[in-house]
Parts: C-alpha cells; sequence; structure tokens
C-alpha cells in the first residue's frame, strides 16, 4: 500500500476539533472532493459504522468509509472504498499547548492495475491525494476557527 499523511495544527481543543470531525453534516464544507453525503449510520463514528457521500462529477464517484478503529478524544480509521482505490485513512488528534494537532493519513492500493500504474501513481495519484488531504486539512481548520467564534459571540 502506498502511504500519504498531512499534519496541521489549529487553536482550540481535541474535544471542539473531534467534535467538528465527526460532524458529517458539515463534511461538504471542508472534505476536498466531497459534494454530499448520502447515507450515515446512526453509530457513527463508532467502530463498524459507515458513512456514504458522493463526490463532485470530476471525483471519486460513490465513497464508502467503515469505521475499524474509534478511541474517543485520540482518533479514528476507516476503512475506504471507491471505484479506483482502496485502503485505510486515519485521522489522530493530540494536544499541543493551547491547540490541537490534526494527522490525516491515507494508506491505499489502486484496484485497477498494469505494469504503468507504480509510475503513473508516483507521478500524478499519489500527489493528488496529498494535494487532497492537505486541502482537507486547511478548509478544516478554517470551520474549526469559524466555529470557535460562534461558540463565544
Amino acid at each position: 500500500m502506498r502511504v500519504v499523511s498531512a499534519v496541521e495544527t489549529f487553536p482550540g481543543s481535541v474535544h471542539e476539533a473531534e467534535t467538528l470531525w465527526y460532524d458529517t453534516a458539515r463534511w461538504p464544507s471542508w472534505v476536498d472532493g466531497l459534494d454530499r453525503v448520502t447515507g450515515v449510520e446512526p453509530r457513527w463514528p463508532q467502530l463498524g459504522a459507515t458513512v456514504t457521500w458522493q463526490s463532485g462529477p470530476a471525483g471519486r464517484g460513490r465513497v464508502v468509509e467503515r469505521v475499524v478503529a474509534y478511541e474517543p478524544l485520540s482518533g479514528q480509521t476507516v476503512e475506504v472504498q471507491d471505484d479506483s482505490i482502496r485502503g485505510r485513512q486515519s485521522v489522530e488528534f493530540a494536544p499541543a499547548d493551547e491547540a490541537v494537532e490534526l494527522t490525516l493519513t491515507l494508506e491505499y492500493e489502486i484496484k485497477q492495475r498494469s505494469p504503468l500504474t507504480p509510475l503513473v501513481d508516483l507521478l500524478f495519484i499519489r500527489r493528488a491525494f496529498r494535494t487532497s488531504l492537505d486541502a482537507t486539512l486547511r478548509r478544516f481548520g478554517l470551520e474549526l476557527e469559524a466555529a470557535r467564534r460562534a461558540d463565544v459571540g
């Protein structure tokens, strides 16, 4: 499996970040490529629960995430699958002074392979996933800041 990750630190607590992260109604505001959430099991974000979402027209299509590990105030790992990849995505929350550090990691494998797949992955796919993780965390930070301002105001 290939691995990409992104790390960002934001003002706020682990609790604030975790609460926002698991609020699937807000995902369209910050999850890169997500157009709409189409299904959420009631026990989300706990072990075994799934979320299904749809990307925009040029995106990944239908994406299914199933929780395979969850520890409150620490993080979560989901098995993720769409038409072209399968893998695991993890989010970790860690306190950092008066801030919270988020680490977002995607381990993936490409479903339909050819002799050129390793080169295409190295030159294009891995970079696109890294850019997507970075964009997701950057937008998440903006949402977290807005949520914190709304709680204060």
